[in-house]
């Protein structure tokens, strides 16, 4: 099963949104900067903002999607105090 994630910088003050099929290894994969050209190698330290887990890979792929196109701080927030609004991206992109 597949997690869809929102890693927060105060360095940076942004947020990074990504999903993966192992959240633990990949969190450890962006504090030790692996991908050095990655967006996520600019700050020193990210903090797990939220996660939904036990999704389809496929379908966190498209939540991650449809997150990043928000382009909105307002959105992530309301992700994280309003259980629906996954909900809904849930239902919307649910797997076939």
């Amino acid at each position: 099963m597949a997690d869809v994630y929102i890693l927060y910088s105060s360095e940076l003050d942004r947020y990074y949104i990504g999903s993966c099929l192992n959240f633990e290894e990949r969190f450890k994969e962006h504090l030790e900067k692996k991908m050095k050209n990655s967006f996520s190698s600019k700050a020193d330290y990210w903090t797990m903002y939220y996660k939904y887990e036990g999704l389809g890979f496929k379908q966190a792929r498209l939540i991650e999607q449809h997150i990043k196109n928000m382009k909105s701080r307002k959105f992530i927030a309301d992700i994280k105090s309003h259980p629906a609004i996954m909900e809904r991206l849930i239902l919307k992109y649910k797997a076939d």
